[in-house]
């Protein structure tokens, strides 16, 4: 078995947001299988206090910052033909070093995580490569295009069309493209053009059903002061889909919800919330923690976990971690997506506006049969999405049994 070389748009550590939660686990499940060699941008200055976990897991590291603006990515994209997802991160100390440990270490896996990263597999490469695309980002631009308005969608657009050829190049280029749901995996399908020797497969999320446990978290004291309902929301709160999610609970749910329960509170907690989120701070039952260093306190603290994403591509973490922490949620049919729990078993579902703010006062008015709920995510959570489970496949996808490594080092 030779090494694997793993490519990531974001740092792995610390796994504190979906895509980086995912990135994580692959490489910890990667690194049993063989010794892999890391390549990734780091964003923050936490990102890159974290980089000795990150030398403690790989053979090999290299840890670059993203310091690229948009509106430069976007001057350079325009310039090239290439989709702006693409020259945000194209880096040329990076693409030396993935050049360089090929030449050095015995590669014969390249894993490529996200779309962004295909740009640095070499052309002359000639062993395994599997890329995890995990969403189709293209569709998610052209959903914006429509929602948007000029010129928000004409960017999108383009980038929508753009990302879309990228994504079917890699697939042919890849022995196996992942994504993170089923339905993720057929509506790729369903869009190339061409899908002849093309091998699509999905890999669901998993949880951490240990790190999410109800029993190991106290409540958040200050929520569990307040009269209530609670319902949270948790999210990265500079991502358009989580703004729009917030802002519909926060326009079109919660004052109806409200007037059933005046005390109704409505926690948006997550990192870099908008100004625009931030002015609703405060005002109407609504309350907007921003960043916070763990967010289970807050899950447990919360009468509802709500997720009424519009916009939802693949498996949403938020919604297993409330559902791992024993919460009873209610969210949207998006949402669910690629969770195979049951409609008022395990979550509840609203279809519309209308629909989420009847299951809401539902849940309220019947706290027995809500109570229930809570248990049986848990369970479902813990028998279904574990990632071992999740990431069984992986072994099989890179040529090596899941005791390679160690009858290797034997």
């Amino acid at each position: 078995m030779g090494d694997i070389l793993f490519l990531a748009h974001r740092m792995p550590f610390p796994p504190d947001r979906g895509d980086k939660i995912r990135s994580h686990h692959l490489l910890k499940a990667l690194a049993e299988l063989s010794d892999v060699h890391v390549g990734c941008f780091g964003d923050t200055d936490s990102d890159f206090s974290h980089e000795g976990e990150l030398a403690a897991t790989a053979k090999s590291h290299c840890l670059v910052r993203r310091s690229k603006s948009m509106a430069f990515s976007g001057i350079e994209a325009l310039a090239s033909g290439k989709p702006v997802s693409l020259t945000a991160f194209a880096h040329k100390a990076l693409s030396r070093w993935v050049a360089s440990t090929i030449e050095q270490h015995p590669i014969d896996t390249i894993f490529v995580f996200s779309g962004q990263m295909g740009q640095f597999i070499p052309d002359s490469f000639k062993g395994r490569v599997i890329i995890d695309l995990c969403d189709v980002d293209s569709a998610k631009f052209e959903a914006y295009a429509k929602e948007g308005s000029v010129p928000r969608k004409w960017i999108d657009a383009r980038e929508g069309r753009k990302l879309s050829a990228v994504e079917e190049a890699l697939a042919h280029r890849a022995d196996a493209t992942l994504f993170v749901s089923q339905a993720e995996a057929d509506l790729f399908r369903s869009r190339l053009r061409n899908s002849s020797c093309v091998n699509i497969a999905a890999i669901r999320n998993g949880i951490d059903t240990t790190f999410f446990d109800p029993s190991a978290v106290t409540a958040n004291a200050e929520l569990a002061r307040v009269s209530g309902p609670n319902f949270v929301f948790t999210g990265q709160m500079d991502y358009a889909p989580n703004i729009a999610a917030a802002e519909r609970v926060i326009a079109k749910l919660l004052p109806a919800i409200r007037q059933k329960h005046p005390g109704a509170a409505f926690h948006v907690v997550g990192r870099a919330p908008t100004d625009r989120l931030m002015r609703h701070d405060g005002k109407a039952g609504v309350k907007i923690w921003g960043e916070v260093p763990d967010v289970r306190p807050f899950l447990a603290a919360a009468d509802v976990v709500i997720a009424p994403l519009e916009i939802a591509r693949g498996i949403q973490n938020k919604v297993l971690e409330a559902m791992a922490m024993a919460r009873p949620v209610l969210l949207s049919a998006e949402a669910a997506t690629g969770i195979d729990a049951s409609d008022g078993k395990h979550f509840r579902i609203g279809t519309s506006n209308d629909a989420l703010i009847a299951a809401a006062l539902d849940m309220l008015a019947n706290p027995a049969a809500t109570a229930e709920m809570a248990p049986a995510a848990r369970e479902y959570v813990a028998q279904h999405q574990s990632w071992p489970a999740m990431l069984a496949p992986l072994s099989l996808l890179c040529g090596v049994s899941a005791q390679g490594k160690a009858r290797d080092a034997a």
